[in-house]
């Protein structure tokens, strides 16, 4: 599986905003699709999952809330929509895919993308 994120950016306070990772390989519809962050020397941190087959979520404390994940009609795409971000948002987002059981743990998930900057403005 190869993952591909986009959407990063510079964003004020209480905005928004959408990340998308598009998965392709052999096996990637039949996976689970994550999102981790990781700020500034502070270790990743899981931010959201999602089932590959029925669709069933999972969201770290610090966002549950305020973003939501989701499967494209294709179910190898998935996009994480930011709300009320806050300064403490600032991370690179990294898109992940691996087995249900082990998702949340990022020193156990093996396909990673390539990460994406998202700064939050105070």
């Amino acid at each position: 599986v190869q993952l591909q994120a986009y959407g990063g950016g510079l964003v004020q306070a209480g905005g928004s905003l959408r990340l998308s990772c598009a998965a392709s390989g052999r096996t990637s519809r039949s996976v689970t699709l994550a999102w981790f962050r990781q700020a500034a020397g502070k270790e990743r941190e899981f931010v959201a999952a999602v089932a590959p087959v029925d669709d069933h979520t999972l969201y770290g404390n610090s966002v549950k809330g305020r973003f939501t994940i989701s499967r494209g009609n294709a179910k190898n795409t998935i996009y994480l929509q930011m709300n009320s971000l806050k300064p403490d948002d600032t991370a690179v987002y990294y898109c992940a895919a691996d087995q249900y059981s082990s998702i949340t743990i990022w020193t156990k998930i093996r396909v990673w993308g390539h990460g994406t900057q998202v700064t939050v403005s105070s």
